[in-house]
């Protein structure tokens, strides 16, 4: 499959590239970019035909969403796709008064959660703002999972289904935004929203990836039912899907655990078997599955994303998946490319 395919974003009539740019690093997580190489890598994304690029306000305190307008501000509007978030609010604060971490150099915001139907209303209009473009096509609640709000995660999902949701419906039956979902780090939490209410679509971190198929259980059946499309960032369970098995791999942003790298090692075996790179067999599983039109991957450097899409398109023959299936490292039931 091209990265510039395009491909059915659910029940909706949009369509999103299937591969697609993710902006958290131009948000400057954990380390800089600077703005030649943030404008760099928008560049190079669009001349292979890259059309679906997604952001949000917490990136960078608001700079993602800056650099991801200033960079699209002339393309024809309807040739792209464009996602955000909601469930922050930005205020302008000096930037002594706030926290950064973990963002480098960001931008001077204060953010604060706010899942009310206001702040809503407020986040996403002042997402416009940033972003100086007239629309955005799909908006996501941002963050309402356990990874992210702890003990809290209950009470702060029943705000978000009450006020963000309202939110965000009117905007869809306003014809403001053509899709609405959830942006989270947990199928579960996907699972829960997409059974309390009439969401098109779900952004998810990692969760179905080669590592992890569990989602399978219940949650993409659900998808696939209702017609709703799932877009996966973290496809490499942050870090080790690309780098392998080395030396201070990360898993779900800590080190991996001897299980995990254990079982890398052995998908790492029937890669070499087949000629086949780990990271080209990672980004094309996710979007083998028929609820999944998009994978979506961060990164800081244009060497970084021309060696993404060479992986997107690299040939795969079926025998790695049967292997795969075979050695018990892949589930049975897990679609993959034809």
């Amino acid at each position: 499959m091209k990265p510039s395919q395009k491909m059915k974003f659910g029940r909706v009539d949009l369509e999103v590239t299937a591969f697609g740019f993710g902006t958290a690093p131009v948000g400057n997580i954990f380390r800089e970019v600077d703005e030649a190489t943030s404008e760099a890598m928008f560049e190079c994304a669009w001349r292979a035909g890259v059309r679906y690029y997604d952001t949000a306000p917490m990136y960078g305190h608001g700079l993602s969403e800056l650099r991801t307008g200033h960079s699209l501000r002339w393309k024809e509007r309807d040739d792209f796709t464009l996602s955000s978030k909601v469930g922050r609010v930005l205020t302008p604060a000096r930037r002594q008064d706030i926290n950064y971490e973990p963002w480098a150099n960001a931008g001077r915001f204060r953010m604060d959660f706010d899942y009310s139907y206001d702040g809503t209303m407020r986040s996403f209009e002042d997402s416009l703002q940033r972003l100086n473009l007239e629309r955005m096509d799909i908006c996501f609640i941002h963050d309402i999972d356990r990874f992210t709000r702890g003990d809290e995660q209950p009470e702060v999902f029943a705000q978000a289904m009450d006020g963000c949701w309202k939110a965000l419906s009117d905007l869809r039956d306003q014809g403001a935004v053509k899709a609405i979902g959830v942006g989270v780090n947990e199928w579960e939490v996907c699972h829960e929203a997409l059974q309390a209410r009439d969401f098109d679509c779900f952004l998810l971190a990692g969760r179905y990836t080669l590592l992890e198929q569990e989602s399978l259980d219940g949650f993409l059946p659900l998808c696939e039912e209702r017609g709703a499309a799932v877009v996966i960032g973290g496809g490499f369970n942050s870090g080790i899907l690309a780098t392998g098995a080395v030396k201070g791999a990360k898993y779900n942003y800590a080190p991996a655990p001897p299980e995990i790298i254990e079982r890398v090692r052995r998908i790492e075996a029937v890669c070499s078997a087949h000629s086949v790179p780990l990271p080209a067999a990672a980004l094309q599983f996710v979007v083998a599955h028929p609820a999944i039109p998009s994978f979506i991957a961060g990164t800081r450097t244009v060497g970084q994303i021309e060696r993404n899409l060479a992986w997107f398109e690299h040939p795969i023959p079926a025998a790695f998946w049967s292997e795969l299936k075979s050695e018990g490292l892949l589930r049975e039931d897990a679609p993959t490319p034809s």
